[in-house]
C-alpha cells in the first residue's frame, strides 16, 4: 500500500492535479486567481451591500453595538423620508432629460465622428484625430469660463440646452473616449463588406446605417451606459450651467440636509446615516437597473472596443 502511494504514477497524477500540465491548468493556480478575482470583486461590491443594510437600519440599530451588519428589523421609515426630501419622481424626470438627452446625442455624434476617421482618408486626418484625443487630456476646469461667458452671451444658461448643445457637436463629457471606442471599432470592420455594398450601388450613408450601425450595437451599448453615468453623476457642469432652476437628483441630495431640515424641522437633529444612505441608493437605483438590462451587450462592446479600465 505504501508503495502505491509513492509510486511514479501517483506522484505524476497528484502533481497534474496541482500543477496540471501547464501551471495556468492546475488547481493551485486556479485557487490562486479564483481567491484573488473573489477579494477583487468583494471590494467593489462591499460598498453597496453597506449602503442597502444601512439603509434599512432604524436610529436603535445605528446605535446598538450588537448590530453589525444585518438589521433587527427592514425599517422602511428611511427611504419614505428620502422620497419626500428629494422630491424623487419629480427630480428624477428632471435627472433623466439632463442625463439621457445628452448621451443619447453625445453616443450619436461619437459614432459619425469615429466613422469618419476610420473609413475615409482626408487631408490633415492624422492631426484633427490627435486634437480630438488631445481634449480627453484636457481638465474641462480650463475651458468653463469661455464657455460659461459664451452660453451667457446666448441666453443658455439655467437651461439644459447648455448641456446638450456641446454633446451634440462632440464637445460633451469625455466625448474624446467614445469617439476612440467607435473610430477601434469601425477599424475592425472589413473594408471588403464597403467594397461589396459599393458594386452594388450603396453610397456611404446607406453603408454606415445598414452594415456598420448593425454591428456596432456593442459599441452604442458601451458608450451610451458610460456617457450616462458621467453624466448622471456630474455636478461641477450641473451647478455651473443649469444653477437653482433645473435640480437633479445630485444636485438635491448636496442640498439633502438643510432640505431634510426645511422638510422636517422637528426631526432636525434625526438626520442619521440610515437616512441618508437611503437616498443614496435611490440615486444609484437607475443606473443599476439600467446595467443589469444593457449587462450582456455592454460587457461584449467593452470586449470588442478593447477598453482595459476607466
Amino acid at each position: 500500500m505504501q508503495n502505491k502511494l509513492f509510486s511514479k504514477p501517483f506522484i505524476n497524477k497528484t502533481r497534474r492535479l496541482f500543477w496540471g500540465l501547464r501551471f495556468n491548468d492546475g488547481l493551485i493556480f486556479k485557487t490562486l486567481i479564483y481567491t484573488l478575482l473573489i477579494g477583487i470583486g468583494f471590494v467593489y461590491v462591499y460598498p453597496l451591500l453597506h449602503m442597502l443594510t444601512v439603509s434599512f437600519k432604524d436610529l436603535g440599530d445605528l446605535l446598538s453595538p450588537t448590530v453589525f451588519y444585518l438589521p433587527t428589523k427592514f425599517y422602511t421609515e428611511n427611504f419614505r423620508q428620502s422620497f419626500l426630501v428629494l422630491r424623487y419622481f419629480p427630480t428624477l424626470m428632471t435627472s433623466l432629460s439632463v442625463t439621457l438627452l445628452p448621451a443619447v446625442m453625445q453616443t450619436i455624434v461619437a459614432s459619425f465622428i469615429g466613422y469618419g476617421f476610420a473609413r475615409f482618408r482626408f487631408p490633415l486626418k492624422k492631426t484633427l484625430f490627435a486634437i480630438v484625443l488631445i481634449t480627453y487630456i484636457i481638465p474641462p476646469q480650463i475651458v468653463m469660463i469661455p464657455r460659461f461667458v459664451l452660453f451667457n452671451n446666448l441666453g443658455l444658461l439655467n437651461s439644459i440646452w447648455a448641456i446638450i448643445i456641446p454633446a451634440s457637436f462632440g464637445q460633451g463629457l469625455n466625448s474624446a473616449i467614445f469617439i476612440l471606442i467607435f473610430y477601434q471599432f469601425y477599424k475592425m470592420i472589413p473594408k471588403s463588406l464597403d467594397e461589396a455594398a459599393q458594386m452594388d450601388g450603396a453610397n456611404h450613408l446607406y453603408i454606415y446605417f445598414k452594415i456598420a450601425i448593425p454591428l456596432s450595437i456593442p459599441s452604442f451599448v458601451t458608450s451610451f451606459l458610460f456617457s450616462f453615468v458621467w453624466y448622471w453623476n456630474e455636478t461641477y457642469l450641473s451647478s455651473l450651467f443649469l444653477g437653482t432652476s433645473v435640480q437633479t437628483l445630485q444636485l438635491r441630495l448636496l442640498i439633502f440636509v438643510s432640505a431634510y431640515q426645511d422638510l422636517f424641522p422637528g426631526q432636525a437633529a434625526m438626520i442619521n446615516e440610515g437616512i441618508r444612505m437611503a437616498a443614496t441608493l435611490l440615486i444609484i437605483l437607475p443606473m443599476l437597473i439600467m446595467y443589469f438590462i444593457l449587462q450582456r451587450l455592454f460587457i461584449e462592446g467593452i470586449d470588442r472596443a478593447g477598453i482595459t479600465g476607466e
